[in-house]
């Protein structure tokens, strides 16, 4: 029998797959049902009839229908599809090949670290000793030293650091590797966002003057912002994390910041940190310098991982699914025939691969589901789920005409087009849908900035979900105090960064929490 969901605002209804079979042809008025009658939409995963799923639950079916992930049977834990792996790669493309422009080599090291090594930095282990796992048995028998899974490399890596580094002109030492991390103990897992095993890369990097390092952690910033911006369509925020929210034992951390207006949380979306001495300090990172002193190397440390993923799928998912950015769709276009009556099927099946290979090769990742046991209708809402940003239909009419039907999944806007200049055409229509991506987002983002100048507007500000930019004194107990006088259900409010982009400062200007003289411009709100 069918299950049916309800929603707030829709009914759905999902048919075992036994009860899907071959379906009469059906031309573009059922375009929106499946081949069953019934509309495909994402499923509510709240359960209950009438309730209202929040939005992580509404985030994690939009993840699961699209066929991105699959949940696993240890919690927080997920299955990566191939769909999520191909965004991956492309980002993951992009990324290495940036980064060896500027002469960073790839390495790996193992997953497992002592103990010993773990505890050498004490601040920085403070920071992560909640999530570190540990491995305590091997088969029957009690390790007689615990192992720990990494949460990150630094003293994994470090020790080697020292080894390999001993003089001037073994620096600049830049390493980046692409492995997992795992950090366990959390509550409320979410797909992408917070789960207790990630992919991600991890660049390490030693240099001789502070100068060299500080240089790197802006560049390698600047590559975060170009993958949301220019691949992902998310926009950021470049700035600098306070020192009660920099990288536990860093010198200072910078990031970039989404900002979600559906749920009205602020995600760090990538950081870049310079570690300073301290790390080469512990680890007895020196080197021999040109005038033959002993000196202490600069270190930096980056990372963006496949939390990545899950900004994008919040900013641009909608009722229907996923909404994937061309750039970073495995399939960028689908085509579909569209058969009616006595049409000869053969031939509209034919025109099918003939646009298809017209477009795959020009570059454009294109492909044609010329499934037979489903209808158009069904394939239309797939596709829609899946994120497909353009769909291509031919049938009959479009054959009489030499045309095709080109239709956006960002905006739903459907436009015939000759196939005469078809690949020029879908190349335009793919970069618009790029843009256009981008621009909306930062538009509903924009429009959630708030200016609180006062502790009342703050507050205001915050019930209203807003990404709130105020003056701050810069004073770490004034930040805890915010944290303490905002924290509730949904969390606390807390800095997310002070923006490289600072807006004038009037002189006078008092911090909205404390009333003391205001030193910089500062991003509040609540956070992933």
């Amino acid at each position: 029998a069918p299950t049916t969901l309800h929603t707030d605002s829709l009914r759905l209804i999902f048919f075992p797959r036994s009860r899907i079979a071959a379906t009469p042809a059906v031309d573009r008025k059922s375009s929106n049902k499946n081949s069953n009658g019934g509309e495909l939409k994402v499923k509510d995963m709240a359960g209950g009839k009438g309730d209202k799923p929040d939005n992580a639950k509404k985030s994690a079916a939009v993840v699961t229908n699209g066929e991105m992930i699959e949940y696993y049977e240890i919690s927080g834990c997920y299955i990566l599809r191939p769909w999520t792996m191909s965004i991956w790669e492309i980002m993951q493309t992009f990324f290495d090949a940036e980064i060896k422009k500027m002469k960073i080599k790839t390495c790996y090291f193992p997953l497992f670290v002592s103990n010993n090594v773990l505890q050498k930095e004490k601040d920085h282990i403070e920071g992560f000793a909640p999530e570190v796992a540990w491995v305590t048995r091997s088969g029957d028998s009690d390790l007689e030293v615990p192992i720990a899974i990494r949460p990150t490399s630094e003293t994994v890596m470090y020790p080697y650091f020292s080894k390999w580094i001993r003089g001037h002109r073994d620096l600049p030492l830049k390493l980046n590797q692409w492995c997992n991390v795992v950090r366990w103990e959390f509550s409320n897992p979410t797909p992408f966002i917070r789960s207790r095993e990630f992919l991600w890369q991890e660049g390490h990097t030693a240099f001789a003057t502070k100068e060299e390092a500080d240089t790197e952690v802006l560049e390698v910033l600047e590559l975060y912002r170009r993958l949301y911006e220019e691949y992902l369509a998310v926009p950021v925020v470049k700035g600098k994390k306070s020192e009660m929210e920099k990288f536990a034992g860093g010198l200072y951390t910078t990031s970039v910041e989404a900002f979600i207006p559906n749920t009205g949380r602020g995600v760090q979306g990538a950081t870049s940190h310079c570690l300073g001495q301290n790390f080469a300090k512990m680890f007895e990172i020196n080197f021999e310098d040109e005038k033959g002193e002993k000196a202490m190397v600069w270190q930096n440390s980056w990372a963006y991982s496949t939390r990545t993923i899950g900004v994008m799928v919040m900013t641009h998912g909608d009722d229907r699914g996923l909404v994937l950015p061309p750039k970073v769709a495995a399939i960028q276009v689908i085509v579909i025939h569209v058969p009616y009556k006595d049409a000869d099927i053969k031939e509209i099946l034919n025109a099918c691969s003939a646009t298809v290979k017209a477009l795959c090769d020009s570059g454009i990742r294109a492909e044609a589901d010329l499934r037979e046991n489903y209808s158009p209708g069904w394939k239309y809402s797939h596709w829609e789920m899946k994120g497909v940003p353009l769909r291509i239909e031919i049938g009959p009419k479009d054959l009489a005409n030499n045309q095709v039907r080109a239709v956006r999944r960002d905006n739903a806007a459907k436009i015939d087009i000759p196939m005469d200049g078809l690949v020029d055409k879908v190349k335009g229509m793919l970069d618009d849908i790029q843009q256009s991506m981008f621009d909306v987002a930062k538009q509903k983002r924009d429009a959630c900035v708030q200016v609180a100048k006062t502790w009342d507007e703050f507050i205001e500000a915050l019930s209203q979900k807003k990404l709130i930019l105020a003056p701050w004194c810069d004073e770490e107990e004034v930040e805890k105090d915010v944290k303490t006088k905002t924290k509730g259900e949904t969390g606390a409010a807390k800095t997310l960064c002070s923006p490289f982009d600072q807006p004038e400062l009037p002189e006078g200007t008092l911090c909205f929490a404390s009333g003391k003289p205001a030193k910089k411009w500062t991003y509040w709100g609540r956070s992933y």
